[in-house]
């Protein structure tokens, strides 16, 4: 090892340990021994740009195996990026861009949230999709304006999830020659020896997916790490995994090859005898000279990288002035002056249409003006409506397509999609049965935590599913998913509101969105366009007025079961009761609007209410009160067709009606 890439590693090492000794809290032994493999990736193959972190033809680096996060943040300082000394010495405290997991959108240079093991891989896989895709759409001869690489790092955690099968899986498939992962390879898990509970061979098994694989034995060699990515490089049709043998903890004269050291602070004693092994004499937090020297130089390397691709943009522009302006909106994630121009409403003189076949007609309406949407499902595609008609599939031989096909792989492909959409220059989506969206909460989850804007595409989304029984009908979804922090749940009502929440999931930047769209037909809403489009986007609003006095009683419903409240209220009309009947397709949209609106929404002086959907009550007696009911589902479903299990979970007009006296008559006791 020459002296400079020493100093480096070293630096990584010993930053890494002071971090997580002064917070008293941390996982070392990931940094300690994987420290020579990111060296030799930063310093000789990733091309970034240290003082512009979202330039967007940089490499993309991801470390899957998040709690190893002060590899990251010491890698971050070392290399140039604006993470000052004093953030890494406020390591996992309050308020520090240095917290216990990497976290997208809060420390410069991180490129994804990771610490849920084995998501960073799925996470890859998309920004490794991402880059072929634009690259085949906007690349001309000399002109490589899309042009990089993604690199992860994983340990042996990441690589025992399941989702690391699925993504890896897709990506040998789509022969992602672009994509190198660095394996932490040190037979150490949290519990103990990886003997425990791993024996397979990891090499043999991504061959079998289809992706190159090479070994470096001596996880300290980093000239020999390097010519591993050099060679890894050059092979442009598989993915490269590349096993590196190390000592987790290295250099930790008593806990070096240990589990103590992957979740612990090594103590004082201990981390002084590293620094030792290591050379070290430095005081806490501090670099050597050629260290902090080497940050400038990166610094440099970074703005002369990005200034020649900006000259090549600029006469990319000379040359295919429409394209470059095209692509300039699609990286900037700016849509389209004309994006939803094709969008079309449909009127109560058409037939009924399942929301999960609106949702198929207005994404092939946006996507004829949206060049950044692509997307796809796991193989329900024919059942979810999610495929994009004029255009073709996304394949190794034809990397332009806009239909992904991930397979019965729903965890990665939630883990892609979060990949797709943070890259930039893709406005992702995917779908599945709504049930089976407990494969891909974790995903979900991301998705909100990174504030990225995905769109989840769930169908079936009721006991309606009818003969197919409890195991693909959802009960518990819609209450789960609404109580995730910055996730917006829309379930429409009609193919109005479908349209009206994709206008929404596409226009923003900010929340992942998921739909929960019918598999049985529903009729138009008695609503204009402009009400539903306003009504939409504040999450509620009022369908059917009273006649000019109170409400006797407010009825409340999303989805299918507006329609039915609708019905309802007509029977009650007949018996004298005057209701208002509210759809409210998004609790969360709605929590967003002023006390007014809310008001003339649900006026507080109205305390006789009904609200009625086919999942969970969970929740819904926030907006019914103590005075109210909730008509929902607390149990499984049941294999019958539909309609009789409409009629015996009680989603019928005339129950309806009773409920809704009842309410009625005890409110006026």
């Amino acid at each position: 090892m020459n002296h400079l890439n020493e100093k480096l590693v070293n630096s990584l090492r010993v930053l890494s340990i002071d971090m997580i000794e002064k917070s008293g809290s941390g996982h070392p032994g990931l940094p300690m021994g994987a420290a020579p493999m990111a060296a030799a990736l930063w310093k000789e193959h990733l091309r970034v740009n240290p003082e512009n972190p979202k330039w967007f033809n940089r490499d993309r680096f991801i470390l899957s195996a998040g709690h190893g996060s002060a590899l990251l943040y010491s890698l971050l300082h070392v290399f140039g990026f604006n993470l000052p000394m004093s953030e890494l010495q406020q390591f996992r405290q309050w308020n520090s861009l240095t917290p216990g997991h990497p976290e997208y959108n809060h420390t410069p240079g991180v490129e994804a949230t990771t610490g849920p093991l084995g998501q960073g891989i799925a996470m890859g896989v998309g920004m490794a999709i991402a880059e072929a895709h634009l690259a085949s759409l906007y690349n001309k001869p000399g002109f490589p304006v899309v042009d990089h690489y993604t690199y992860l790092l994983s340990g042996d955690g990441c690589l025992m999830e399941g989702i690391s099968y699925e993504a890896a899986s897709l990506a040998g498939h789509l022969k992602l020659g672009k994509l190198i992962l660095l394996y932490d390879s040190n037979d150490i898990s949290l519990d103990g020896d990886l003997n425990k509970s791993f024996s397979e061979d990891v090499q043999s098994r991504f061959r079998a997916m289809g992706w190159q694989t090479l070994f470096v034995e001596d996880g300290n060699d980093v000239n020999a790490i390097s010519k591993a990515i050099e060679e890894a490089k050059k092979e442009t049709e598989k993915p490269t995994l590349i096993e590196i043998k190390t000592v987790i903890g290295y250099g930790s004269p008593n806990k070096a090859g240990k589990s103590a050291s992957h979740g612990s602070p090594l103590g004082a004693e201990e981390a002084a005898a590293a620094k030792k092994h290591y050379g070290w004499d430095l005081p806490p937090f501090t670099l050597p000279e050629e260290v902090e020297e080497f940050k400038e130089q990166c610094k440099k390397k970074g703005q002369e990288l990005e200034e020649k691709w900006l000259k090549l943009l600029k006469d990319y522009e000379t040359k295919y002035p429409e394209l470059a302006k095209e692509f300039k909106l699609v990286i900037e994630n700016r849509l389209p002056e004309n994006w939803d121009a094709d969008i079309t409403y449909r009127t109560t003189e058409d037939k009924a249409i399942a929301t999960r076949e609106a949702s198929g007609i207005v994404l092939n309406q946006i996507a004829k003006n949206l060049p950044s949407i692509l997307g796809g499902s796991a193989d329900l595609a024919s059942s979810n409506k999610t495929t994009l008609k004029e255009f073709a599939d996304f394949s190794s031989e034809n990397y332009s397509g806009k239909n992904l096909w991930f397979g019965v792989r729903e965890f990665a492909m939630g883990g892609i999609l979060n990949g797709l959409a943070l890259h930039g220059g893709i406005k992702p989506f995917g779908g599945t049965f709504f049930v089976f969206s407990d494969y891909l909460r974790s995903a979900i989850r991301s998705s909100a935590l990174m504030g990225i804007p995905v769109t989840y595409v769930m169908t079936h989304d009721s006991i309606a599913v009818g003969e197919d029984g409890p195991t693909h009908e959802p009960i518990e979804q819609l209450a789960s998913f609404r109580a995730m922090p910055e996730l917006v749940v829309f379930r429409p009502a009609d193919a109005n509101e479908t349209a009206e929440a994709y206008r929404y999931a596409f226009s923003q930047n900010e929340n992942p969105v998921l739909l929960a769209l019918s598999r049985q037909g529903l009729p138009t809403l008695p609503v204009s366009p402009e009400k539903v489009k306003e009504g939409v986007a504040k999450g509620a609003y009022v369908v059917a007025e009273t006649k000019g006095k109170e409400a006797d009683i407010i009825l409340i419903g999303t989805g299918s079961e507006v329609s039915l409240l609708l019905e309802a209220r007509r029977l009650l009309a007949d018996e004298g009761y005057d209701a208002s009947v509210v759809s409210m397709p998004s609790f969360e949209l709605f929590e967003k609007q002023p006390d007014e609106y809310k008001e003339s929404v649900l006026p507080g002086n109205i305390k006789s209410r009904l609200a009625c959907e086919m999942g969970s009550t969970l929740g819904w007696h926030k907006y019914v009160g103590t005075d109210g009911i909730v008509v929902g589902i607390d149990k499984f479903g049941a294999s019958a067709p539909g309609n009789e299990l409409l009629k015996q979970y009680g989603f019928t007009p005339e129950n309806i009606v009773n409920q809704a006296k009842k309410v009625i008559l005890k409110n006026k006791k």
